[in-house]
């Protein structure tokens, strides 16, 4: 990857669908070009382009970062968790924490109900700590591209 292809990539983090007319000039390509190089990062899957949902604006009004310490194996503590459309995703980590999930709910009530009800009684988990999310907008993917 060179300087141009994190340049492609600054791009799209800002504008996921940034006309080629646009972003072609932006990084000192033509459009052709910028389209070609983009479609290579795409094909050595160095970049996948997706659409990310806020689920603010989709009516949901509770969000957590959810750390959990796992006695056993956290893997299937992760796959348990996943098999709930409140679960996100979840991460297992090498840190204070096994693994990490983000949940999204309607409400905060309903978080609370999930955490106490759903995640505290999965076999193997030991504890979590609720790191709830406020105000709308909360998620920006934006990395820092070397």
């Amino acid at each position: 990857m060179d300087e141009i292809d994190r340049a492609i990539l600054r791009e799209l983090q800002v504008d996921g669908r940034i006309p080629y007319s646009d972003l072609g000039p932006k990084v000192g390509l033509s459009p052709s070009a910028a389209r070609l190089r983009l479609q290579r990062l795409i094909d050595t899957k160095a970049v996948q382009v997706v659409g990310v949902t806020d689920p603010m604006t989709m009516g949901q009004q509770a969000m957590a970062l959810l750390g959990l310490r796992v006695d056993g194996d956290p893997r299937a503590v992760a796959d348990e968790l996943s098999r709930h459309e409140e679960v996100v995703y979840t991460v297992l980590t090498a840190g204070g924490f096994d693994l990490f999930a983000e949940v999204v709910c309607r409400q905060p009530r309903v978080l609370l109900d999930f955490i106490n009800d759903v995640v505290r009684p999965i076999d193997g988990v030991a504890s979590v700590e609720n790191f709830p999310y406020f105000g709308i907008h909360t998620h920006r993917f934006l990395w820092h591209v070397d």
